[in-house]
Order: C-alpha cells, then structure tokens, then sequence
C-alpha cells in the first residue's frame, strides 16, 4: 500500500504581544522591541497528515473530519482572539505567544486526533508571508 502526505492549511485572525511580568520594562523592550503592544496577524496554519493511500478512495484522510478537527481545534479557538488572554498557556508568566510556542499548542491540539489511520507529520505557523515556524512533535530529531 503506498503512502503519502497532506497537506492542509486554514486561516485565522488574531492578536497578541511579548511581555514576561517577571523582567523589567526596559528589558522586555529591549528584547522584544515594538512586539511589546498588542498587535495582530493573519495567521496560516499548515498542518501535514501522513498515512497510508486509501486504495477505494485514493485519500491519506477524510478531509471533511480533518477540516472539522482544524475548526474546532484551531479556527475557532483563535480566530478574533487576543492569544494571550484566549490561551491559557500564554497568559502572563506563562509560555510567550511566539510563531513558535503557537505550533507547538496546534499540535498537542491535534496529535492523536487526526481521524482515520493517518498521523499529524508537521504543523506550520505563518504569522506573516515571510515568517513562520514549524514544529515536528517533541520527539523529532533532525540532523
């Protein structure tokens, strides 16, 4: 049975800015310049899918409850939110709602809830078209 992957890619608008309470003023500037006021992206998730071919259907997974899982999951939960206050994991003191720490949560998100045999390879964050961040699973070692 051959094997392929998926891509799929959603969308969604939301806010968020750079701030550890645990640091001073002048060193969260410092560090984080003008991300230290709120403002916005729009976002593109990618997430990638891997898993056998279905040979009656030719697809690695049903698309229309992977869609689902990406707006319950992804889409819902963050379009038109400010990160920091919608995700408890990057409220203050907690993780910083960085491009990066953001793929990390749509994978816990997601991993393990793909329908079907496939498994969720790699999930992309684009915070802009020139920007983004890709997050493998924390067992994943590149050479």
């Amino acid at each position: 049975m051959s094997r392929a992957s998926l891509i799929r890619s959603v969308r969604f608008s939301a806010g968020h800015h750079y701030w550890k309470p645990d640091w001073s003023a002048e060193k969260n500037r410092a560090q984080f310049g003008p991300s230290v006021h709120r403002h916005g992206h729009n976002f593109r998730v990618e997430v990638v899918v891997e898993g056998p071919v279905d040979p009656d259907t030719g697809f690695v997974v049903d698309l229309a409850q992977l869609d689902a899982l990406l707006k319950g999951e992804v889409v819902e939960p963050l379009d038109q939110r400010d990160l920091t206050e919608a995700v408890p994991d990057f409220r203050p003191g907690a993780a910083l709602p960085t491009t990066e720490n953001l793929a990390r949560w749509i994978w816990d998100r997601l991993e393990g809830r793909v329908p079907g045999t496939a498994v969720l390879e790699r999930v992309r964050v684009f915070e802009s078209e020139d920007l983004g961040a890709e997050y493998r699973g924390p067992g994943e070692v590149r050479k």
